[in-house]
């Protein structure tokens, strides 16, 4: 099973480009990120068309998200984080597919630092950690997916001292993703590509696609039962030298169909928690 996230950067300006991808990739379940479309304007018609049940969450300009699947029926679990009653960003989206519990987000930015938005992205970040700390445990695969807006490691930036004071790469941001990872939640790309220098965002200008100067911000984590069955991971960066496209490539996973030998699973989590606690 290969499940994948992906910020379009606008739904309905990148549809070309997203139904290029997924034809040509035959992704089963997709967590899109940044729709900047409402609820009324998300392309279902042409989703359905190219195969995919979708549920989104729709907003204007810099939100939305959506999960869309190909793996029978969806049952939505949540659509917004618990904590805050009165936020009405539409960031997180939620649900079961085919046994797995599905967890799309969009993390906010929080520039300009020190400012509002950045005491929202630590706020929402800390109501992020106590919802995960919840689905950790549950006896089923669970998968967050989403731009995080974080690189967690020096590793993750091509020019790391260029970043320090960004809303992205502060410490405060890299610690709270850090303490997703003392959950016990698994960076499947960091786990499978310790030492490689792997990114999912490329700014438009100064030809930063071409010359690789890029971020890793978009990320999988995965429970210990995901981790079970976790094979293969990477970015897929041929879309993002398309015409008209969005700044982000897909980051993906794939699944086996069931758990790997004991002896796997124990060498696997074993090495993520050594990792963690270096």
């Amino acid at each position: 099973m290969k499940i994948a996230t992906y910020n379009v950067n606008g739904i309905n300006g990148r549809l070309p480009v997203l139904l290029r991808w997924l034809e040509m990739e035959e992704p089963d379940i997709v967590c899109l990120q940044e729709l900047k479309a409402p609820d009324d304007k998300f392309p279902e018609n042409e989703v359905q068309a190219a195969g995919y049940q979708a549920i989104w969450h729709g907003q204007s300009r810099w939100n939305g998200v959506a999960i869309l699947s190909r793996e029978g029926e969806m049952h939505e679990t949540r659509r917004s984080l618990p904590g805050d009653p009165i936020d009405d960003q539409s960031r997180y989206i939620e649900a079961a597919v085919n046994g797995i519990l599905i967890c799309g987000l969009y993390l906010p930015n929080g520039n300009p630092r020190p400012g509002p938005k950045f005491d929202f992205k630590l706020k929402w970040f800390e109501r992020l950690e106590s919802h995960l700390l919840s689905l950790f445990d549950l006896d089923a695969p669970v998968i967050c997916l989403g731009d995080f807006n974080v690189m967690p490691v020096d590793l993750d930036v091509y020019a790391p001292d260029r970043w320090r004071e960004d809303a992205l790469f502060a410490p405060e941001v890299r610690a709270a993703f850090a303490r997703l990872l003392k959950q016990g939640w698994t960076d499947a790309l960091r786990h499978l590509h310790p030492d490689e220098a792997i990114y999912t965002f490329w700014k438009y200008w100064r030809g930063a696609f071409e010359r690789n100067a890029g971020l890793r911000i978009d990320h999988a984590l995965l429970n210990d039962k995901a981790l079970a069955r976790l094979s293969a991971a990477g970015v897929d960066t041929t879309p993002r030298g398309w015409e008209k496209t969005s700044d982000h490539a897909p980051m993906w996973i794939e699944l086996d169909g069931k758990p790997r030998k004991r002896e796997t699973i124990n060498d696997r989590a074993g090495n993520a928690r050594k990792r963690r606690a270096s």
